[in-house]
């Protein structure tokens, strides 16, 4: 423990000296201030209504702006440890190479979630009592986004043999999910009669539409505006069950993500 705490305290300041953390905070407040501004155009009382618009108007605006960020932030950290050397240097000490990449984990975790949950505790004191429970259910979601693109940028460094292509998997991955899936999938329904059972199981399986789908519950229990999927998963699994999709699907691949990029560190050559 004593290693893994050092190893952390290195990859913080190095966190800190590469701005990624400056960048977090920024890139957050921009999206927080833009969508407070969206949320409470019409909104003559800063209250309830105002406040929990702009929470799930934040959100949304995660969904797409934390994938990016987590990839880009992750998705070169083993590979260029391997490719500059300090992998090697790091085991010619005496440590392990798990110690060395929970260090890695814990590091990124606390520079990219930590800022988003800063986010959303400002949204609670600024709002109203009523407020505590949208923005803990979409402080939920978004950390279980950010954990699962986190998982994925540490597998995609893992298996990268450059940094320049470990940036290129990182966008394909990023665009995939928040653009490319949702083009298929509607292609998909316009040429074919999918039952909603199938839309949805397609859908759920990129985390970006699984946190949607569980945001979209904190604002119409029924689902109606998804149509006859909607229709599907407020009948069927409920609103509940749904959000715990929104949770626990993004949190396993994220998790499988780690232990896939955990297995690559342990097993390949410490010099890329």
């Amino acid at each position: 423990m004593k290693r893994v705490l050092a190893f952390t305290r290195f990859e913080l300041a190095d966190s800190l000296r590469s701005k990624w953390l400056g960048s977090s905070l920024v890139l957050y407040a921009l999206i927080f201030a833009v969508f407070v501004a969206l949320g409470l155009r019409e909104s003559s009382i800063l209250g309830f209504t105002g406040i929990s618009r702009v929470v799930l108007n934040v959100t949304n605006g995660v969904l797409v702006a934390v994938p990016l960020l987590v990839l880009l932030a992750t998705c070169q950290v083993i590979v260029r440890a391997r490719t500059s050397g300090l992998l090697e240097m790091t085991l010619a000490q005496p440590a392990r190479r798990t110690e060395w990449f929970a260090s890695v984990l814990i590091s990124r975790a606390a520079v990219l979630i930590g800022p988003l949950v800063a986010m959303f505790a400002v949204a609670v004191v600024v709002g109203e009592a009523g407020v505590a429970a949208i923005a803990a259910r979409c402080l939920a979601i978004s950390v279980a986004l950010a954990w699962s693109f986190l998982g994925i940028g540490l597998f995609v460094s893992s298996i990268a043999k450059t940094p320049e292509r470990a940036i290129v998997y990182a966008l394909i991955v990023w665009v995939t999910a928040t653009a490319l899936h949702d083009f298929a999938l509607v292609g998909l329904l316009l040429n074919f009669k999918v039952p909603p059972r199938l839309v949805f199981l397609l859908a759920a399986l990129n985390p970006s539409e699984a946190a949607r789908v569980g945001i979209l519950t904190s604002v119409d229990p029924e689902l109606s505006v998804l149509g006859p999927v909607g229709f599907y998963i407020a009948n069927t699994l409920g609103a509940a069950k749904a959000l715990l999709v929104a949770l626990v699907w993004p949190f396993v691949l994220g998790t499988l993500g780690v232990l896939g990029a955990s297995r690559n560190v342990s097993r390949r050559d410490a010099i890329g």
